[in-house]
């Protein structure tokens, strides 16, 4: 472990899953804190709250307006945090939607441990651009490249939403000592799409966070959004975000679950030893053939 004593090898971790009904930040910061201290009481030491979890989903549509919810870092958003991160005594993953200068934004996650001064940040890389996620509109692709964040509960690997499917993201936080990686998320069904459509989405949602964990032999913690936030255009269908939090061991098993539609909290006491036990058993990183691995930094291979 990277700074837990050899007495310290179980962490208790946490996460918040809940609805955003309106832009009133003030209103969203109480009600994740208020999630949080219950999670502190209950003995969790690290609590991960969901994507831009301030705010409604505003990539829904391009408008130049929503700009104006931008944060910058330091800044309110960070002060709050870090005062609730200091006032609970926890490591604490937040996301905000950043304003690192005019005309210049990131959707970024900021850690806290133990204290109200920011632990890191990091600075989501994969941005998508589809119907009723127009993130390219409003985020500059991240430039601090896969870096874990160092903390008194470890080394840990932060993704945002729609890195969770790039192996390669998972891969290379790894690679760099995650002990455990973050996924702060928004994510959710096209009403439209019928209900084996639904069901295959999520599916494969829930399947290629638990194949990071299984691949890196590392716990995998997922925080998403639940709830149907309505389109500004009235002629499209909305999001309902499908929830389904999770937190899974390193080998991929699930050690809690959120429902679909629920505002809940998780938690999991993850046994910090098991991953250094299973990569002995299934040493992974031994057999990569890292010298026919080339292409793999080309866009496609011809």
């Amino acid at each position: 472990m990277s700074q837990n004593t050899p007495a310290n090898k179980t962490l208790k971790v946490g996460l918040v899953q809940q609805s955003v009904a309106n832009n009133n930040k003030m209103q969203n910061w109480e009600k994740s804190a208020q999630r949080a201290r219950e999670l502190a009481k209950d003995g969790c030491e690290c609590i991960l709250l969901q994507e831009l979890h301030s705010t409604l989903y505003f990539c829904q549509t391009e408008d130049v307006t929503q700009f104006d919810l931008a944060e910058p870092i330091p800044g309110d958003a960070t002060a709050f945090f870090g005062a609730l991160a200091k006032e609970l005594n926890i490591v604490l993953v937040t996301s905000l939607f950043e304003k690192r200068a005019t005309g210049l934004y990131h959707n970024t996650a900021v850690v806290f441990d133990r204290s109200d001064d920011i632990a890191g940040i990091y600075r989501k890389m994969h941005i998508p651009d589809d119907p009723g996620f127009y993130e390219k509109f409003y985020f500059t692709p991240g430039d601090l490249g896969f870096e874990p964040i160092q903390t008194s509960v470890g080394k840990l690997g932060v993704l945002v939403c729609w890195d969770q499917w790039y192996p390669e993201a998972a891969r290379l936080m790894a690679m760099k000592g995650a002990e455990i990686l973050f996924y702060p998320t928004a994510i959710g069904w096209d009403p439209n799409d019928d209900i084996e459509e639904q069901q295959r989405q999520q599916g494969a949602w829930e399947t290629i966070q638990r194949s990071h964990a299984v691949a890196n032999s590392v716990p995998v913690i997922v925080a998403n959004r639940t709830g149907f936030e309505a389109s500004p255009n009235e002629d499209d269908a909305g999001i309902q975000f499908w929830g389904h939090s999770f937190i899974v061991g390193p080998q991929g098993e699930i050690l809690s679950m959120a429902s679909d539609n629920q505002e809940q909290t998780l938690s999991a006491e993850l046994d910090m030893t098991r991953s250094e036990h299973i990569k002995r058993i299934w040493p992974y990183f031994r057999d990569r053939r890292i010298d026919d691995y080339g292409d793999l930094t080309k866009r496609w291979r011809d």
